[in-house]
C-alpha cells in the first residue's frame, strides 16, 4: 500500500469567507468578523476571521454565543456568489500547474503534482509559487501542506496557519502520525474518539499498537483504515475534476496598467499563448472571455460567443478591443488581465491524420 512516491499538495484558504469580506471592505480589516448569523442572536456563524477566533468564535457556532464571547463582533451577510467567483480564480491558478485537482469545498483542494516538471519537480517549490500567485491574483492568503498522501497533506496545511507552508516527507510520516491526537486522524469523529479513549487510544502511537484484526473487531471495516493511517499510509488517489472545459492565461502586473494600448497589447500576448495551447490540444472554443481586475481588486469579465468559435489568434484578435471597451476601464488602474477560451470541442478545421496519436 506504499504511496511514498506521490507528491500531494493540500491548499486551504485562510478564513476564506471572512478574509474576502475584509479584503473588500477596508473598515473590517483588523476587526473580529463573523460571516453569517446576526447580532440579534439568530442563526449560526458560517465563518470567523482570525481576530474573532482569538475570542473562541468558530464556524457553526450559534451567533448568540458568538456575541457573548466577543461583544465587538461584526456580523456580515454571506456573499456566496462572490466566494464562488474567487474560488474559480484560485482554481485557475491551480490549473497552471496541474489538472489533477480534487476540490473539497470553495476554499480547499488537493493537487497531485507527482509528474509536474515545473519548479524542477519540487512539490514544496510548487506550493510556494501557488501561494504567491493566489495572493497576487486575489489579495488573499492560503496555507499549503505538502506530503506523500492526502491524509498527511491535509494535516500539514493546518499545521502553521495562517499563510503557512509545511512539509511532511515520507521518512518522517509515520513518526509524525504517532505524535498526533487521535481526534486528528481522518475519519475519527467525536463519537469514535470517545470509544478510542475508553480503549486507551489517545494518540497515533497508541493506535499503532493495535492489530488490524483487533481494530476491525472494534470499529468494523473502518478499523483497517485506522490501522493504515496510524502508519502514515493512505493510498486514496486525488480524484480530478471533470475534463477541461476552458483554456486560459492571465498576468498580474508589478505596476498597474493605465494606458488602453498597453492593456490591449497584453491581451493580445495572452491570447497568443491561449491559441498555442488550443493548437497543441487540437481544440477550439465557442466563447472568448477577458478578465480585468482593477487596483481595488474589483473584478469584471466580458465574453463573446460565436458559432465559428476561436482556435487561433486571428480568430481572437478582432474581439479583444471591443471586449476591453465593454470592461469600461476609463483610466482606472488595472492589476491583472486574463484571456480564456471555453466551451471547448475538437477543432473541425484540423486534419486528424496530421495530429492523431
Amino acid at each position: 500500500m506504499s504511496s511514498d512516491h506521490r507528491k500531494i499538495i493540500h491548499v486551504d484558504m485562510d478564513a476564506f469567507y471572512a478574509s474576502v469580506e475584509q479584503r473588500d471592505d477596508p473598515t473590517l480589516r483588523g476587526r473580529p468578523v463573523a460571516v453569517g448569523g446576526s447580532p440579534g442572536g439568530r442563526g449560526v456563524v458560517a465563518a470567523a476571521s482570525y481576530e474573532a477566533r482569538r475570542y473562541g468564535v468558530r464556524s457553526a457556532m450559534p451567533s448568540a454565543r458568538a456575541s457573548r464571547l466577543c461583544p465587538e463582533l461584526v456580523f456580515v451577510r454571506p456573499r456566496f456568489d462572490v466566494y464562488r467567483t474567487v474560488s474559480r480564480e484560485i482554481h485557475d491558478v491551480f490549473r497552471v500547474f496541474t489538472d489533477a485537482i480534487e476540490p473539497l469545498s470553495l476554499d480547499e483542494a488537493y493537487l497531485d503534482v507527482t509528474d509536474v516538471p515545473l519548479c524542477d519537480g519540487s512539490a514544496t517549490r510548487i506550493a510556494r509559487v501557488l501561494k504567491e500567485r493566489i495572493r497576487a491574483c486575489t489579495g488573499l492568503t492560503a496555507s499549503a501542506g505538502v506530503s506523500y498522501n492526502k491524509f498527511l497533506a491535509k494535516i500539514a496545511s493546518d499545521h502553521d496557519k495562517p499563510d503557512g507552508l509545511f512539509v511532511i516527507e515520507p521518512a518522517a510520516g509515520p513518526a509524525f502520525v504517532e505524535s498526533l491526537d487521535v481526534r486528528r486522524i481522518h475519519g475519527v469523529g467525536p463519537a469514535t474518539a470517545t470509544r478510542m479513549h475508553r480503549l486507551g487510544i489517545r494518540t497515533g502511537a497508541d493506535l499503532r499498537t493495535w492489530s488490524g484484526e483487533a481494530l476491525v473487531a472494534r470499529f468494523g471495516r473502518t478499523g483497517m483504515r485506522y490501522y493504515w493511517l496510524a502508519r502514515g499510509i493512505d493510498d486514496r488517489p486525488v480524484r480530478s475534476e471533470r475534463a477541461r472545459k476552458s483554456i486560459g492565461q492571465e498576468n498580474t502586473f508589478a505596476t498597474d496598467l493605465f494606458e488602453r494600448g498597453d492593456m490591449l497589447a497584453e491581451l493580445k500576448r495572452l491570447a497568443g499563448r491561449v491559441a498555442h495551447h488550443l493548437e497543441t490540444l487540437g481544440v477550439a472554443g465557442r466563447t472568448l472571455t477577458i478578465k480585468v481586475r482593477f487596483a481595488d481588486f474589483t473584478l469584471v469579465t466580458r465574453s463573446v460567443t460565436t458559432a465559428h468559435g476561436f482556435a487561433t489568434l486571428v480568430d481572437m484578435a478582432p474581439q479583444l478591443e471591443p471586449l476591453l471597451g465593454r470592461a469600461e476601464t476609463n483610466g482606472r488602474g488595472v492589476r491583472l488581465l486574463g484571456v480564456t477560451v471555453s466551451s471547448l470541442d475538437a477543432d473541425p478545421m484540423r486534419q486528424p491524420d496530421l495530429w492523431a496519436p
